[in-house]
């Protein structure tokens, strides 16, 4: 009886229909993107491989790990290129970027964070007596 009141309240007195039993379906069983971070190797042997690392980047869920002994032995010129741009897109995307060695770039997106303060080995307290 409520509901017969309730369903005549909002109907269309105009028309003098009531509710149609039409409806949206929700289906929450849709697939479901993985979520999940991805360490990716990268080797830079040209300047033209930015491009995949930096499309890798802009997912936001890789985290990217460069060799760039290759680029460094062919020209130094074009590697300086290529870091600049890849910092420059980690910048824009909010990330961190630090070398690791002399050979390696590491790459985290903004939900990521590189520590780049190195550890010291703590000192062991020596006795009076040494």
């Amino acid at each position: 009886m409520v509901f017969d009141k309730i369903k005549r309240a909002f109907s269309d007195s105009a028309s003098g229909e009531g509710f149609d039993d039409e409806y949206l379906e929700i289906d929450l069983g849709q697939e479901e993107k993985e979520n999940k971070v991805l360490i990716k190797l990268f080797v830079l042997k040209d300047y033209d491989d930015v491009n995949e690392i930096l499309n890798s980047l802009r997912q936001g869920y890789t985290i990217a790990i460069i060799n760039i002994t290759t680029l460094r032995k062919k020209d130094s010129i074009e590697l300086k290129r290529a870091v600049s741009k890849i910092k420059k897109t980690t910048d824009a995307l909010e990330g961190s970027i630090a070398g690791f060695g002399e050979n390696t770039i590491i790459v985290a997106p903004s939900f990521a964070r590189i520590d780049k303060d190195v550890s010291k080995p703590k000192e062991e307290k020596k006795s009076r007596w040494d």
